[in-house]
């Protein structure tokens, strides 16, 4: 009768929809985590030892590649040139979430002295540099290949399907090339099959363990600066018969500096004007012809974004004309900002809980860096988090930031990053 009992209840659960699979629990999470910890590290310092510059994460993307289809999932390759798209179907139906991780490094001399550092080159952009994973993006893939792992090991017990998304070119391409998320985008990662939400993280020098957000704006938006000027050559003991390249150029980097600190209210939404790159001359005793300058710049709104395009616009173009030469700034590669939808952002406050306890602040600091997985969350709604990864050791005040060629982390925080990303996934799938 007992038996009977059990089986009645068991098809009435099942006749109003009851779940016959519990969802997966915080703690087979966090020991799937552990125990792909090992292989996370692995990843994470193989990818560091060999890393690859935007649209040519070959040799990174025949690894997640191989990983991906090891695990068992339906593996899509070379969206948006060398990106993969790792599709796992849960074994209960449900919505569609997805994970991304960005895939490229830098062009930055490494300079930690880790015994796995990196050696190697790349040409970008026509010249051949050294190229470090200054940015953590090695950890990016090695946390996703991670929550891979956790994942696959409980797919029977997942309401819906989960698309890991593994990026290149975040950096942006070099240029005259396309790339990032907006091939990704226009190559179908959000479309095959259709997403209802993405999730990303990315690691920096904030405290271990700390996951940080924000709802609404968070990063800024971004736009590569490029300055030509054309003057005229002379010798060097003769400026006057020339057009003196070098006071142009240190007259255009004040000028921007004077533009994003004095004709901006600077208290009502930050922005940012950087020259980085000034490239002139051959030779100490000529003054040349040509000027190229580089830089990008920084805002959280239409509104100030426009006034700063045509404020240095105009203000260059009036220095050269001031020296005699013809001068033009052009900004190309607008990475909007990244906005965190604030139905996501209240809920998945308790997501990140339980992956990193009482180191979650929902209302963190506008962080003027840029990421073009803001063009995702254009397209559906989406949030974008920070995990720390400053070592212990390593004072807050100086510690080396993302970009510098002495960036580190505390490879323990990607066991974090892993529950993390897998507590997202999974209660997006159940709360819908």
């Amino acid at each position: 009768m007992l038996g009977r009992i059990s089986t009645l209840a068991i098809l009435a659960g099942l006749a109003y929809g009851a779940p016959a699979l519990a969802a997966p629990s915080a703690a087979k999470v966090e020991a799937a985590a552990k125990a792909a910890q090992p292989k996370v590290i692995a990843w994470r310092r193989d990818l560091h030892q060999n890393p690859e510059l935007g649209n040519q994460e070959v040799r990174t993307a025949a690894l997640v590649a191989k990983e991906l289809k090891a695990l068992g999932f339906e593996v899509r390759e070379g969206v948006g040139k060398t990106g993969v798209v790792g599709i796992l179907k849960g074994g209960k139906p449900g919505k569609v979430v997805a994970l991304r991780a960005d895939m490229d490094a830098l062009p930055v001399e490494e300079k930690t002295g880790l015994p796995f550092a990196s050696k190697a080159t790349a040409t970008w952009e026509g010249k051949t540099v050294p190229v470090m994973h200054a940015c953590g993006h090695d950890t990016h893939v090695a946390m996703l290949l991670g929550a891979a792992t956790v994942l696959a090991g409980m797919k029977a017990d997942i309401k819906g399907t989960v698309v890991l998304i593994f990026q290149p070119a975040e950096e942006g391409p070099q240029a005259g090339e396309e790339g990032g998320a907006k091939l990704m985008i226009r190559d179908g990662a959000l479309d095959q099959p259709k997403v209802d939400a993405i999730f990303g993280l990315h690691i920096g020098p904030l405290d271990a363990h700390q996951l940080n957000y924000r709802p609404m704006g968070f990063y800024a938006s971004s736009d590569r600066i490029t300055i030509t000027v054309k003057g005229k050559q002379t010798h060097g003991a003769r400026p006057w018969a020339g057009i003196d390249m070098a006071s142009i150029a240190a007259d255009i980097v004040q000028a921007m500096n004077q533009i994003a600190a004095r004709q901006v209210d600077v208290g009502l939404s930050p922005s940012v004007v950087t020259i980085a790159t000034i490239h002139m001359g051959m030779r100490q005793n000529i003054i040349p012809e040509d000027l190229v300058m580089g830089g990008t710049m920084r805002t959280f709104s239409t509104e100030r974004r426009a006034d700063l395009i045509d404020k240095v616009q105009k203000s260059v173009a009036a220095i050269g004309d001031r020296y005699g030469a013809k001068a033009e700034a052009v900004f190309t590669q607008p990475y909007p900002v990244t906005y965190n939808d604030p139905a996501l952002s209240k809920w998945v406050k308790a997501s990140l809980s339980k992956a990193s306890p009482g180191k979650v602040e929902d209302n963190g600091a506008l962080v003027t860096g840029a990421e073009d997985f803001s063009m995702y969350a254009e397209k559906v709604p989406g949030v974008f988090i920070q995990l720390g990864g400053r070592p212990a050791n390593v004072p807050a005040a100086g510690a080396p930031a993302n970009h510098s060629p002495y960036f580190d982390i505390d490879e323990a925080v990607m066991e974090t990053g892993v529950k993390a990303e897998v507590f997202m996934a999974l209660d997006y799938l159940e709360k819908k």
